[in-house]
């Protein structure tokens, strides 16, 4: 039977450099997986998964490679190509390389230093506090490297042993069907070394519990949810590894008067009824103290008046919101006979005017009696 040649089962030309050779076959291995093709397909996928896997051995191979070119597929006989099957001992190496260019490394080598977790602090804050920056102390619970044993997890003094299962590498390879898997050793866990008699301190960990009283800046305008980062202050690296980051997480709390929008304050602020009319000058707080209101007459429940500027100031955005104060006109509780008198006078004071006091008023009963006329039966 004739073997197809390799660059044609790649797809590649024959000048094709190793990285489009290998983009190639990762795009081929992807899709005649096995695992990824049951039923029917299943053995025409194995089939050519098996050719992708033999092209991609021999011309990655620059030795392989150039005996190919000269004498094809006699040049390459007894050296690993052409032979069909694919569990030797390459494979795992070209697993490896396809899903290591995926995730963004390869996989195993676990031995080496290792970068902490970062951590999260929920952090709840007065809207004072967030608006115009403070200092907060906090604790925090964590694992931090033993000094003791400097993070090896052994006893001061003894040595560590090479893990007999790996060898000292971190990692085994294991034979599942036609695959071979590098997976992380289960007896050393990656590190390659065990440890002979284990530190009093940490038991063999490398990293002990503890709470450390932090010192967390807030800035100016930080604003709910928003976070402020502490580097290296989260769990501490293994084997000799940086520690990770904390992120301080804000939560503003309720204001009894001021509800936020960005770097803008919003409040209700209730007027007189005689305030509504005539017009008047209030006092009004801001997060930096009180300010004068000026309430033009006429005003109208509702009714929204801005201070510009008497928001939220950013120190990260430059910038400063303002205040929005919306009006409501309270009507009177609780009145005796003398002052239900003065209003019931003012009433009829107004009925006589034609209603010109009151255009929202007579224009709602206008409409209220067209829309009676139109709906009756005829």
């Amino acid at each position: 039977m004739t073997q197809r040649d390799y660059y044609e089962i790649l797809g590649v030309d024959k000048n094709a450099n190793p990285d489009e050779i290998k983009k190639a076959f990762r795009k081929l291995a992807m899709k005649h997986h096995p695992d990824r093709n049951s039923g029917e397909d299943h053995a025409k996928s194995e089939q050519l998964f098996k050719e992708a896997k033999e092209a991609y051995e021999v011309l990655m191979d620059e030795q392989k490679r150039a005996l190919y070119d000269r004498y094809g597929h006699e040049g390459v006989k007894g050296m690993g190509g052409g032979g069909g099957g694919f569990e030797g001992a390459h494979f795992s190496d070209i697993f490896g390389d396809i899903f290591g260019n995926i995730f963004g490394g390869s996989r195993g080598q676990q031995h080496g230093p290792q970068r902490g977790a970062d951590l999260l602090y929920q952090l709840s804050v007065t809207l004072e506090e967030a608006a115009l920056g403070c200092n907060k102390e906090i604790q925090i619970p964590k694992q931090t490297t033993c000094s003791t044993c400097s993070g090896s997890g052994a006893k001061p003094g003894s040595t560590l042993l090479t893990c007999k299962t790996c060898d000292g590498h971190g990692q085994v390879r294991m034979q599942q069907g036609f695959f071979s898997i590098q997976q992380t050793c289960p007896d050393c866990h990656g590190s390659g070394k065990l440890i002979k008699e284990k530190c009093t301190d940490c038991k063999g960990h490398g990293l002990i519990k503890e709470t450390k009283t932090l010192s967390v800046k807030i800035p100016p305008g930080i604003d709910h949810g928003e976070r402020v980062r502490l580097n290296q202050e989260g769990e501490s690296g293994a084997a000799g590894g940086p520690a990770g980051d904390l992120y301080i997480q804000m939560n503003i709390k309720t204001h009894e008067i001021f509800e936020r929008n960005g770097l803008d304050l919003l409040c209700e602020v209730p007027i007189s009824i005689t305030q509504a009319i005539l017009g008047d000058e209030i006092e009004v707080p801001t997060l930096n103290g009180m300010v004068t209101l000026k309430i033009p007459a006429e005003t109208q429940t509702d009714k929204t008046l801005r201070l510009r500027g008497k928001g939220i100031h950013s120190a990260r955005h430059h910038s400063t919101g303002d205040l929005f104060c919306r009006i409501v006109v309270e009507t009177p509780s609780g009145l005796n006979q003398e002052q239900k008198g003065h209003l019931q006078a003012l009433d009829e004071a107004l009925k006589k005017s034609d209603n010109k006091h009151q255009p929202k008023c007579h224009a709602w009963h206008n409409a209220m009696k067209k829309y009676c006329e139109q709906a009756k039966p005829k």
